[in-house]
């Protein structure tokens, strides 16, 4: 599966839970609120300030 910024976080990790160090890399740290899950990759970038591509990237297995 395509990880894209318009997904939420909540899809993502209901379809892989092992991402979710990437999420608390950024600074994501309540992975579980509700508030947190109905977020988009893109939305959540822009609140801890980090590059959504190269989150994206890292999500996809394509880092480095």
């Amino acid at each position: 599966m395509e990880i894209t910024k318009d997904m939420t976080i909540g899809d993502v990790l209901d379809a892989d839970r092992t991402l979710a160090p990437y999420f608390f890399e950024m600074g994501m740290h309540c992975l579980g609120c509700p508030a947190s899950r109905g977020e988009t990759v893109e939305e959540a970038c822009m609140v801890h300030g980090v590059d959504p591509d190269e989150l994206l990237a890292k999500l996809n297995g394509r880092e480095g």
